[in-house]
């Protein structure tokens, strides 16, 4: 798994100085240069006692994310984010990544536009809240958060021509990323550990090369997206010891394996006066079901969200959300989103300091799985930003897929220095 970051970092660093080094023989011909990001602190609290030995009741750490933007000539730019964390208690959840680092080209191209990135970058596809099935160009770095979906930056050539037609997104993926786990240590974990060596049933293992392609439209009231993805599944099946091989009589980690898959998706999104429709929905071939075995599937998220403006003839904005995320493996699905409800309501103030507030309730519709979860955002000041959050397990069935990570309700605070 780290060898993989590593890889992926050193042809970050090289396009880095690439890029920046015709910036630095031609200053004056520069017209941005600019540095921002943010530096946070972070701790959380778990108040339950630990499952496993080694783990802590308390944690802490430190996040800086930087980014670099360079734009050199009219219709060229480079941006540079690395990210770095600290963990107080987590070995890997101690770790470097480059989020992006790619070299931005765009112009005309006729009556249309075209845009083309080259280098490690973050792609966003679908419009759920809670999770997003479309959404399959980057890896997931769940080190960093259970349920926000931080993305690990992912090597791609991203080519988007638009016009009155709609836009249509072409992707190269010449490298594929180890999704990251918490370490033994590390709180929200499994039962057994995941290993580092993953195994591949490509030949090519992590440099096979994906394609990715995505049309977007607006048709009235109607946003819709037609996606297709060939290539190594980003989600990981399991077994213990090597899927190649015969199984160990004592089950001492988990082995990720990467499948071939093929995906095809559809996203959209009604907008009416009152609500606000909202559907993802995929078809993929080649995975893997709970027990091993190669099973085509379906999934579907539907979803509906009511916005309240002025709020009792207030500044303040709320907005309700329902959502239903199915998977029609059913009790042989791989994902923790197999058959669940999700309700929210998200209150902005609209108040200087920028304050908001989430909650949500998400439940499991076939096992007695429930989670609360809480936040809160306010800026203190032109630079300084506070954010609180809670994650409280009501009830968690031992039977459910993801009980490992479920077990465990946290409180957390960050303080953000924003630059």
């Amino acid at each position: 798994m780290r060898l993989g970051v590593t890889i992926a970092a050193r042809a970050s660093w090289i396009l880095a100085i690439g890029a920046l080094t015709p910036l630095g023989a031609t200053d004056a011909e520069a017209q941005v240069f600019d540095l921002t990001g943010d530096v946070s602190l972070q701790a959380r609290w778990y108040p339950q006692s630990p499952a496993f030995p080694g783990q802590r009741s308390s944690t802490g750490g430190l996040v800086l994310e930087p980014t670099l933007y360079a734009e050199t000539t009219q219709g060229t730019s480079f941006t540079f984010t690395p990210l770095y964390r600290y963990d107080s208690a987590d070995s890997r959840r101690t770790h470097a990544d480059v989020r992006e680092a790619y070299l931005l080209m765009y112009g005309d191209w006729g009556e249309n536009a075209w845009e083309l990135r080259l280098g490690l970058d973050r792609v966003f596809w679908g419009v759920a809240e809670l999770n997003n099935l479309v959404d399959i160009v980057n890896q997931l770095d769940l080190v960093e958060h259970p349920r926000n979906r931080p993305k690990l930056g992912q090597p791609m050539a991203h080519l988007t021509v638009s016009g009155d037609w709609g836009i249509a997104e072409s992707l190269l993926l010449p490298y594929h990323r180890e999704r990251t786990f918490p370490g033994r240590a590390g709180r929200l974990r499994s039962g057994l550990l995941v290993g580092d060596d993953a195994r591949y049933e490509s030949g090519a293992e992590e440099r096979h090369v994906d394609f990715a392609f995505r049309y977007g439209n607006t048709v009235g009231l109607l946003d819709l997206g037609l996606s297709a993805f060939v290539g190594t599944s980003r989600e990981p099946s399991f077994f213990v010891g090597d899927p190649t091989g015969p199984l160990p009589t004592t089950a001492t980690q988990l082995i990720p394996y990467y499948e071939q898959i093929r995906q095809v998706g559809v996203d959209a999104q009604l907008t009416t006066e009152a609500l606000l429709y909202k559907m993802e929905v995929i078809r993929r071939g080649g995975a893997s079901n709970l027990v091993g075995r190669e099973q085509d599937y379906s999934a579907f998220i539907f979803g509906v969200e009511r916005p309240l403006y002025a709020l009792f003839d207030s500044p303040a904005d709320l907005t309700l959300l329902v959502e239903w995320h199915y998977d029609d493996r059913d009790r042989l699905a791989t994902t923790a989103w197999a058959n669940d409800l999700f309700i929210a309501g998200f209150l902005t103030l609209n108040d200087v300091q920028g304050t908001e507030f989430v909650a949500g309730l998400l439940g499991d519709i076939r096992h007695d799985s429930r989670a609360l979860s809480l936040e809160v955002k306010r800026r203190l000041g032109a630079s300084w930003s506070l954010r609180l959050e809670a994650i409280v397990n009501l009830s968690v069935d031992p039977q459910d897929l993801t009980y490992g990570g479920r077990r465990d309700s946290f409180l957390g605070v960050e303080l953000s220095l924003s630059f």
